[in-house]
């Protein structure tokens, strides 16, 4: 009888278990469509401003991103801005702190 509980009790962590990563899977394409420009350009805009913070600090505002953005030649910048402040992105260094952990 005791085995009988064990193998139920083994069935459902399983069953929980392939739930949590379907749940994953679901959450990180949701992500992925939510996305208004490629990862790809993302990495590029995460690594430029990290380069750029170490030298100038940050004043709090976007003006980094939005001048990286305008290099990158991003024709929807002002829908990338405001896709990084949804995600915690309201500065320059917040970019970096909160919406990039979001990619890794």
């Amino acid at each position: 009888m005791e085995e009988h509980i064990d193998k139920k009790r083994m069935d459902e962590k399983q069953r929980k278990k392939e739930l949590k990563k379907q749940w994953q899977l679901e959450q990180q394409r949701k992500f992925e469509e939510s996305l208004p420009m490629s990862r790809e350009q993302f990495i590029h805009l995460f690594d430029e401003l990290d380069g750029c913070l170490e030298e100038q600090g940050c004043n709090h505002t976007n003006t980094l991103t939005e001048s990286i953005l305008d290099d990158m030649k991003v024709t929807n910048k002002e829908e990338v801005i405001e896709w990084l402040r949804e995600h915690g992105g309201y500065c320059d260094c917040e970019v970096l702190w909160n919406v990039e952990e979001c990619f890794e």
